[in-house]
């Protein structure tokens, strides 16, 4: 005989062929326990109470059983010894509309309302469950890790820039001596004053011999001013704060390495620990960087210059967070996109089989791949390749401003709206109706282009003309 094997949120049940509810088993009335079983069955995980109704079926003479989760199905097979089928999405969706006829059948609820508020609670109660799931996967500890990691960068830099202008004002030479801030606040911590700076006691510190003897020599003619104890006290304080920095910097990176090993060994091995956990933060997850192609791989963190590409038409980047490789970065720059897509493809494989190959170790020969494949690479393009040439620009027509108007072109020249051209040492003739009107369209005639005329010109310079000539004329006329 066939039986279904039905889960609902308030416990499991078992259906005949003519769908009718053969045996049951409720979940206890507490949600967080519901929710729990739930999520074990949603993993493909038999629950207590699947296992305690199949077991009682199979005594009462049912031998076959269906169930609407594959991995369900498996499951039961192996640890049962039971046949399995896999139920049809139309057969699932007739047996879980009868949803509240089984619990209100069961004795489970009294009504419907009962129901739908304890539906609530354990559809609460395993979202909670699923997000301590995935807030707990052993990815996102190395995104926030290598995040931490960058922020410490900031702040040893922030706090070392800080302890050489500080210092500086006692033994300013010191600071472009001393390039490595790491041996910079050392020197301070366990020097100090300007008198320790000695050949024995530098020495001991492993500063090269040369750079010993500048170092001693700008100590003994140094134009730092003179500080009291106290303030040099309080900057070696600073300084053992950034070395105790460092030191956190070398155990952080010594985790990350550690996790890697455990989390992404394909990964670790072709992109190294810090580029690796890097990649899967931007990525947001082991699984996220995994189902990536190989091509967004390789642009991964070059998000800008990608779409800026897109739209402006300009050159794509060719490669993106992954230029920081030991392999890519110290390529020549004509072969960088050709080793930075080899890369990005065996990268996109080592993260495919730590996500999903289950421990699968294909390191070592994903690198050994890299190597030989780069060496073809620099074996074939040693040489850069010739410079491109420029496209041939298209000759647009010019824009004329108005109609009728003039425009100028390639070698000075002026158009007319009819299209006749002239030199800039040519005038054009001037067009019907182009001179200069009065307010009534009237053409005005003479030179006067503010004033209206030549005599009015002369009569506001005060000239021969004008005003006095009319006033004769006046005068002329009276007598």
């Amino acid at each position: 005989m066939k039986a279904f094997i039905v889960q609902f949120p308030f416990g499991v049940a078992a259906f005949d062929q003519k769908n009718s509810l053969i045996e049951k088993a409720l979940f206890p009335k507490k949600p967080q326990a519901a929710a729990k079983s739930l999520l074990r069955t949603e993993s493909g995980k038999l629950s207590d109470q699947i296992t305690s109704l199949v077991t009682l079926l199979v005594n009462v003479g049912y031998d076959t059983f269906v169930f609407s989760n594959g991995k369900l199905a498996e499951e039961a097979q192996r640890r049962l010894k039971v046949n399995v089928e896999v139920a049809t999405p139309a057969d699932s969706a007739v047996h879980s509309s009868r949803m509240s006829e089984v619990a209100l059948q069961s004795g489970f609820t009294e009504n419907q309302q009962e129901l739908d508020i304890w539906n609530r609670n354990v559809s609460m109660e395993l979202s909670k469950l699923r997000i301590k799931g995935a807030t707990g996967k052993r990815d996102l500890i190395i995104s926030q890790s290598i995040q931490t990691l960058d922020s410490l960068d900031q702040t040893v830099n922030l706090f070392m820039g800080r302890l050489r202008e500080w210092y500086g004002v006692y033994f300013p030479e010191l600071d472009r001596l001393i390039e490595k801030h790491e041996t910079y606040a050392r020197l301070v911590v366990k020097l100090g004053d300007r008198d320790e700076f000695t050949f024995e006691r530098l020495e001991a510190e492993n500063i090269p011999k040369e750079r010993t003897q500048l170092v001693v020599k700008a100590a003994e003619s140094s134009m730092g001013a003179d500080i009291a104890g106290t303030d040099l006290l309080q900057i070696q304080q600073l300084a053992k704060d950034v070395l105790a920095f460092y030191e956190l910097r070398k155990s952080m990176e010594d985790y990350m390495d550690r996790t890697m090993e455990e989390v992404a060994p394909n990964v670790r091995a072709v992109a190294g620990s810090l580029l690796g956990a890097r990649m899967i933060s931007i990525a947001g997850s082991l699984q996220n960087l995994a189902m990536r192609p190989a091509s967004t791989i390789q642009v991964l963190g070059a998000e800008k210059a990608l779409f800026r590409s897109l739209k402006t038409g300009a050159r794509p980047p060719k490669h993106g967070l992954i230029f920081q490789h030991t392999l890519l970065h110290d390529a020549k720059r004509w072969q960088r996109g050709k080793i930075a897509r080899a890369i990005a493809g065996k990268l996109a494989i080592a993260a495919r089989a730590d996500a999903f190959g289950g421990g699968h170790f294909i390191g070592d020969e994903l690198k050994e791949n890299i190597t030989k494949r780069i060496e073809e690479i620099r074996e074939k393009y040693k040489e850069p390749p010739p410079p491109k040439e420029p496209k041939p620009k298209e000759k647009r027509d010019s824009f004329d401003r108005r109609e009728g108007g003039f425009s100028y072109r390639e070698g000075g020249q002026r158009r007319e709206g009819d299209g006749r051209r002239f030199g800039k040492g040519e005038r054009s003739p001037r067009r019907e109706g182009s001179g200069f009107k009065d307010r009534n369209n009237r053409p005005r005639h003479g030179g006067g282009k503010r004033f209206g005329g030549q005599r009015d010109r002369r009569d506001r310079r005060g000239g021969s003309g004008g005003s006095q000539n009319r006033g004769q004329e006046k005068r002329g006329s009276e007598s």
